[in-house]
């Protein structure tokens, strides 16, 4: 009884109707990852990577949706940011740096609409890696977004 009463207040608090999911609420970040890491990524699922290219897909949570309900356009960003960089980041070496990020924003994603996310390689040159990044509906296959990563980083000595 005392549990039900904290989660209506916790409810009523975050302006939460009885249908959504509190597990999307905010938490402690899981060990190892930022409280940013855990709360912009949790729920991405890897499906599938090859050398220069991953493939992701990811259900809109109402943590970061907008006013509207739709996927707001800086968690796009983030996602194009995250997984664009993990697309060319390389074990034992540090994290490559963002550089420039182009994003074209083309359709929207409503709460609960699957995405899947794919990022390429565009180019290499020296320590310099161009990305492509597409967040599209899993469904229709309708675009959302379009982004240009451009990072550097280190590359291997040939010591």
């Amino acid at each position: 009884m005392e549990e039900r009463m904290i989660m209506e207040k916790i409810r009523e608090h975050l302006h939460l109707s009885e249908d959504v999911d509190v597990s999307d609420a905010p938490r402690k970040a899981e060990k190892g990852r930022s409280f940013y890491e855990d709360f912009s990524l949790r729920g991405i699922r890897v499906n599938r990577v090859d050398p220069g290219f991953i493939s992701c897909s990811f259900k809109v949570p109402l943590r970061l949706t907008d006013r509207e309900g739709y996927l707001a356009n800086g968690a796009i960003a983030n996602l194009v940011d995250e997984v664009g960089g993990a697309v060319v980041y390389v074990e034992g070496l540090p994290m490559n740096v963002s550089v420039d990020m182009s994003i074209a924003f083309l359709s929207k994603a409503k709460l609960g609409e699957e995405l899947e996310i794919t990022s390429r390689v565009m180019g290499e040159r020296g320590g310099y890696k161009g990305t492509i990044v597409v967040v599209r509906n899993k469904l229709t296959g309708e675009i959302i977004a379009e982004g240009r990563h451009s990072l550097f980083g280190r590359h291997p000595s040939k010591l």
